[in-house]
């Protein structure tokens, strides 16, 4: 009866076997029993033969050389040699410095005139005919300028007729708003406008020369004193009058010198005036800015 549970144990121990996924290497049979009932697995040192398919292409690969293909074959004889390159390189250093003096230098200087002979057709009728009066109009233009200075010089050069030592002229000249009273006395030259002398009362030399053509053209500038009253209008306007005031007096003191006068003009009354404002407008034309919005 005692020997029962021995036998009993040791009938269990052989039966135990190692767990599945163990190392059959590492765990090796207990000393005293015998060998194991099933080998441990040893791993397949061979893969799978799918696996071997797919990485037989991959080993291979690098081992084959690849074909030259026809296109490099013929890219090879275009190449430039190194000499040629060489030489490339410095042009394109050198182009922008050609650039640069392109731009400095003026365009064309480098150029040389090329001398082109005219050739002279004749004329024809029409053309000879239109050159001919157009030379005919040149000459009557030049002999009409000419007569006008040797008129001019005439009449300055034309002695001033006499007049008497109690003698006064008196004539009335307008412009714009402006009124001029000229008196006209023997004396020389002397000119007074309000009791101030005529440099002194016109300040710039367009408006002194002015006052000063009559004389100046019938030769009077000399021979007489002139006493001028004016007022209202401006200061052109006022030369105005005053040279059309005085213009009038020489044709009482000289008859003779009205057509010179009236020639240039001295003896019309200028109308013209400051145009008036209109209603609705800021001057006589200029209008308000128009604002669409």
């Amino acid at each position: 009866m005692a020997d029962e549970p021995q036998d009993n144990e040791t009938s269990e121990t052989p039966e135990e076997t190692p767990a599945e996924g163990s190392d059959g290497l590492t765990a090796g049979p207990v000393a005293g029993q015998g060998p194991p009932a099933h080998p441990p697995e040893t791993p397949d040192p061979t893969p799978p033969a799918g696996d071997a398919s797919e990485e037989q292409p991959q080993d291979d690969a690098p081992a084959e050389e690849p074909a030259e293909s026809p296109a490099a074959e013929q890219e090879e004889p275009e190449a430039a040699p190194e000499a040629e390159q060489e030489e490339a390189e410095p042009e394109q250093v050198e182009a922008p410095k050609a650039e640069e003096k392109k731009k400095d230098a003026i365009p064309g200087a480098d150029l040389e005139p090329i001398a082109v002979e005219s050739e002279k057709r004749p004329l024809s009728a029409e053309e000879q005919a239109r050159r001919e009066a157009e030379e005919e109009e040149k000459a009557k233009r030049e002999a009409a300028l000419t007569a006008d200075s040797d008129e001019e010089e005439q009449a300055a050069s034309r002695a001033p007729a006499k007049m008497e030592s109690d003698s006064r002229y008196l004539a009335t000249g307008k412009r714009k708003h402006a009124i001029a009273r000229v008196t006209l006395l023997p004396g020389s030259g002397k000119i007074e406008i309000n009791k101030r002398p005529l440099e002194e009362f016109f300040r710039r030399p367009l408006h002194q020369t002015m006052a000063r053509q009559p004389l100046t053209i019938t030769g009077y500038e000399g021979s007489v004193d002139v006493r001028v009253r004016v007022h209202g209008g401006g200061v052109s306007g006022q030369a105005g009058a005053v040279r059309h005031g005085i213009a009038r007096a020489l044709t009482e003191v000289d008859p003779e010198v009205r057509g010179e006068l009236k020639r240039r003009g001295f003896l019309t009354r200028d109308a013209r005036v400051k145009e008036r404002r209109k209603a609705g407008l800021k001057k006589a034309r200029k209008r308000p800015q128009f604002s669409k919005r």
